[in-house]
């Protein structure tokens, strides 16, 4: 530890300071200060960058909304369904009505294009035309068309190509955004919408993202087509500069690299634009020349602060080494004892100074850890009891509001025998959802409550419903937390079935290996949107299930709670969508409970 000391480090410093000639100490200064100013060059180009990322997404996610907002027009989908209704002057003046809107939303649109699926028409608007319709759709734009259609998003972005209205001197520069417009929830195209619009808002976010004259910024399609260039440069023949294809091909989102070839020597930047926003790279190249234009000058103040360093570093080292190092080795020694857990810490007073304080907030900081200790443990045993007595009370009133409309209607229809077995099962129901002695039972129990439930539920919906048990005969026995497989079943009946469009079915799988024991239920309802599977899954992970806005998931919660309680990190509780339809809901538990403890110590 001697050699490694505070007080050996700095007396060494302090001879290599001295030792080592002061012009080496310029060249290192230089070195040091070039690569620090590339890196921060780096640096703000890359915020830069990343900025005027976020305002090309936002300007091409504003026109792309603008496509997106036919399918909030009823009129017009329904004519996009049957063009049939050309003649239905309501129709037509919907038509019309979207597309002028659409046309005069952005003043940088130039004209809008629907070209129809079902037949060869194709719907024409610019700013110094009326809404045109043509019976006869020419080919121009198919390939476009194609990419739109194949894009996850269904939108592609043409690169800038010139358009010539019939007034017009000379064509113009435009980009054109291509939309399929899908049959929801079918994936039949019923038309393609294209903007035309003018580059002249992404040229003026471009101007801000690079330094005329001394830096290059460009703008790529994912194919390699130039949209936005800093200056107006020869294209260097058909061949596609190396730099642009090894861009186009590197699977990052962003990056910088160092690129040299004989008509540039530096740094690229880059960021990739989200597909949604048409996938485009944005690339600044900025030459060495500009990276290390003020390195000199920077260096040279370095090194006037370094001579004044150096000096105050000299005093600093004897003063530390003296004066600082001494109570921190006892600090250190006190410290090395409490990783080996010995809290026990005594040592005299380091003075009234800021050393001395540390010693002293050191000492109290152990006790308060020992205080603690002891407080925690003991407050952790019972909170773990309290919250599973609080989850295991919960019992739906709903639920017993079908149970006993259920059991009213057999009592009125049979007046026998069947409405005896009812109330036997709703008693066991209740008699085990209320008993708060057992915190875990062997499955058999579970599976048998959550039989007893489904048995209830057959009662009211008859052949519209229909269950089964896959059961491993050896796991029957294995002890799992109370309550984890009726809260999910019913789950099914509150947000998945409906007994008028098809039989309900439910599957629960139960099978056991060395180590764990997996169960899995299955339903064939409705299931769930992946953008809401992903988000109850997220909520679950953050142990935020039940809050404001998610009392539909209580159940889940609740049990994900009492998984954690009792297996950690080890227990978990997964959602997926089945193929077909439906749900399927995964738990997997370990057999040794949390702290080493063997489940089957908890069972009587």
């Amino acid at each position: 530890m001697f050699k490694r000391s505070i007080r050996n480090k700095l007396i060494v410093l302090l001879m290599a300071a001295t030792i080592v000639p002061f012009g080496a100490s310029i060249v290192i200064t230089y070195y040091h200060t070039a690569e620090s100013l590339k890196d921060q060059v780096i640096q703000e180009n890359s915020n830069l960058l990343y900025q005027g990322k976020v305002n090309l997404e936002g300007y091409i996610n504003e026109l792309d909304g603008l496509t997106l907002s036919l399918y909030n027009n009823p009129g017009l989908i329904n004519f996009l369904k049957d063009p049939q209704k050309e003649n239905n002057y309501q129709a037509v003046e919907a038509v019309r009505n979207v597309i002028s809107t659409i046309l005069y939303a952005e003043e940088n649109i130039k004209r809008v294009n629907i070209a129809v699926a079902k037949e060869d028409r194709l719907i024409t608007a610019s700013r110094r035309s009326t809404v045109v319709f043509s019976k006869k759709l020419t080919n121009t734009n198919q390939e476009y068309y194609k990419r739109a259609k194949a894009s996850p998003s269904h939108m592609y972005l043409e690169p800038i190509h010139k358009i010539k209205e019939p007034e017009d001197k000379k064509p113009k520069n435009v980009i054109t955004m291509h939309r399929s417009l899908i049959n929801i929830p079918s994936n039949d195209i019923l038309a393609y919408i294209s903007l035309e619009f003018s580059p002249d808002q992404i040229n003026n976010i471009s101007r801000n993202l690079f330094l005329e004259g001394k830096e290059e910024f460009y703008i790529l399609s994912p194919e390699g087509d130039l949209v936005y260039r800093s200056a107006d440069q020869a294209d260097g023949g058909i061949q596609t500069p190396d730099w642009i294809n090894w861009i186009i091909s590197t699977n990052k989102e962003n990056g910088t690299v160092e690129w040299k070839e004989d008509s540039f020597s530096g740094v690229m930047v880059y960021e990739k634009l989200s597909k949604n926003s048409g996938g485009w790279y944005l690339v600044k190249r900025v030459p060495y020349t500009t990276l290390y234009e003020s390195a000199f000058s920077v260096a040279k103040i370095n090194i006037m602060f370094g001579v004044i360093g150096l000096f105050l570093v000299i005093l600093a080292t004897l003063f530390i080494s003296f004066r600082i190092t001494s109570p921190i080795r006892v600090l250190l020694h006190y410290i090395d004892q409490v990783e080996k857990g010995n809290l026990n810490v005594h040592f005299k007073s380091f003075g009234n100074d800021e050393v001395g304080y540390l010693g002293d907030r050191f000492k109290q900081m152990i006790d308060k850890i020992n205080d603690l200790i002891n407080r925690e443990y003991k407050l952790q045993l019972e909170n773990k009891t309290n919250q599973l007595k609080v989850l295991q009370s919960q019992v739906n009133p709903h639920f017993l509001y079908n149970a006993l409309q259920s059991i009213g209607t057999a009592a009125l229809k049979n007046q026998g025998p069947q409405i005896y077995s009812s109330v036997t099962r709703l008693s066991k129901i209740m008699r085990y959802s209320m008993n708060m002695e057992e915190d875990l039972v062997p499955l058999q129990k579970e599976v048998e409550h959550t039989k007893a439930y489904l048995l209830l539920q057959k009662e009211r919906f008859g052949d519209q419903l229909q269950f089964n048990f896959q059961l491993d005969e050896s796991a029957l026995g294995f002890p799992v937390p109370k309550m984890i497989l009726q809260p999910i079943v019913e789950n099914y009946f509150k947000h998945g079935f409906d007994a008028r469009e098809k039989t309900g079915e439910i599957k629960i799988a139960c099978r056991q290996d060395e180590f764990y024991l997996d169960i899995f239920i299955e339903d064939n309802g409705t299931g769930v949107s992946e953008s809401r599977l992903e988000e109850i899954q997220r909520h679950l992970m953050n142990d935020r299930i039940g809050q404001k806005g998610e009392l539909t998931n209580i159940g889940l919660k609740n049990i994900y709670a009492r998984l954690k309680l009792y297996y950690g990190n080890r227990a978990y509780l997964k959602l997926k969508n089945l193929e077909q339809d439906g749900l399927m809901i995964s738990i997997k538990l370990p057999k040794r409970m949390e702290g080493g403890k063997d489940e089957s110590n908890y069972c009587g």
